[in-house]
């Protein structure tokens, strides 16, 4: 292998940005340059950082793929290890260990990542190589996973009241089952994007106004560049003032210096990946299926098409998109759904 010494880091499956080669290193660091007055900024500048942190661990983990098989070389210029051999082997390898559908999400943001770093590296087979992954994806059929929204705010509330009279349990112990409890049953009335409900901070995006409790989203948090501001339903009201006066103290430790709503058992705020993992897990604990944060969006959107069919845009409201059809494709299960409950009455008939 050349350049890089067999250590633990070369067994990583994503290199951090300071392992990278030389100048992929630094021509990320070109790349993210903010615009300062008259300059214009890098690239990357105009990204949200989490789309870049997504770039930098796809990017990490094809280099790490790399580091593993003997083919790194830290002297290559950027995105000069970017070739067809390094490749395809990557998508071999990844293809025996994942969906197609994240074989297709890497290799695209491979590419994003080449053309950002090496903007005239001449990389056309790699945009074929992507499209042909993007008509041999597979996406994993959803809608076994759909689970209504009440459905849901009712299995959260059940594992709060679960933690409150679980008295035998450590203090700890019952906090976390108030907060994880809460968690879905706030998520499922407001499914607003993961990234932003793992954020969620005290008095700046999560705050009470004359007595009602509101997510305050600026456009710049938004997917959609656009403000998202949401009032929280009324019967959430007494549990959110119980999790913050009693149960989310006994997680903070007695040294919360942190605004953060969701905080972990060590009293730091929640990570993005272990809010998604939390609540995933959550709902198959207690509803036996397994329901992401992303799922709660098409479980919001399906519930409104079913109890709120006379209100067209509810759902695309709901889920702050600007177009109904993207809510309808996406996201919308009740005309199956609904057809199917009209199949089962009609069965029913017939059988009396």
């Amino acid at each position: 292998m050349v350049g890089v010494r067999k250590t633990a880091t070369a067994t990583a499956r994503s290199l951090k940005t300071a392992e990278w080669p030389a100048a992929d290193r630094k021509a990320w660091e070109t790349a993210c340059r903010p615009a300062i007055r008259l300059q214009r900024g890098g690239a990357a500048a105009h990204m949200k950082e989490v789309t870049r942190s997504d770039l930098v661990k796809r990017y990490g983990g094809f280099l790490g793929f790399l580091a593993r098989t003997d083919r790194f070389d830290a002297n290559a210029t950027a995105a000069g290890l970017v070739t067809t051999g390094n490749v395809s082997a990557y998508v071999a390898n990844l293809g025996d260990r994942v969906t197609s559908v994240t074989v297709y999400g890497s290799i695209q943001k491979l590419r994003r990542m080449a053309q950002l770093i090496a903007p005239s590296q001449e990389i056309a087979w790699l945009v074929e190589l992507e499209r042909d992954l993007a008509v041999e994806m597979r996406p994993r059929p959803k809608w076994d996973r759909i689970v209504t929204s009440d459905e849901l705010v009712r299995a959260g509330l059940t594992l709060v009241a679960e933690g409150k009279l679980a008295l035998h349990l450590p203090k700890l112990t019952q906090a976390r089952m108030v907060r994880d409890g809460l968690m879905v049953a706030l998520l499922a009335c407001c499914p607003i994007r993961l990234k932003n409900y793992a954020a969620l901070e005290l008095g700046v995006s999560f705050v009470r106004l004359e007595g009602i409790w509101w997510i305050l989203l600026p456009a710049s948090a938004t997917k959609e560049r656009r403000p998202d501001e949401r009032p929280v339903p009324e019967f959430l009201f007494d549990t959110i003032e119980c999790y913050l006066e009693k149960y989310r103290p006994i997680l903070a430790r007695k040294s919360d210096n942190t605004t953060a709503l969701w905080l972990a058992m060590n009293g730091r705020p929640m990570r993005y990946s272990y809010v998604r993992e939390l609540i995933t897990n959550t709902t198959f604990s207690t509803l036996g299926v397994k329901v992401s944060p992303h799922m709660f969006r098409a479980c919001g959107a399906t519930t409104s098409a079913i109890h709120a069919g006379d209100n067209p845009h509810l759902a695309s409201a709901l889920l702050h998109h600007r177009h109904p059809v993207v809510t309808a494709e996406h996201y919308n299960r009740a005309t199956s759904l609904n057809a199917g409950k009209a199949l089962a009455d009609v069965t029913r008939l017939y059988r009396r």
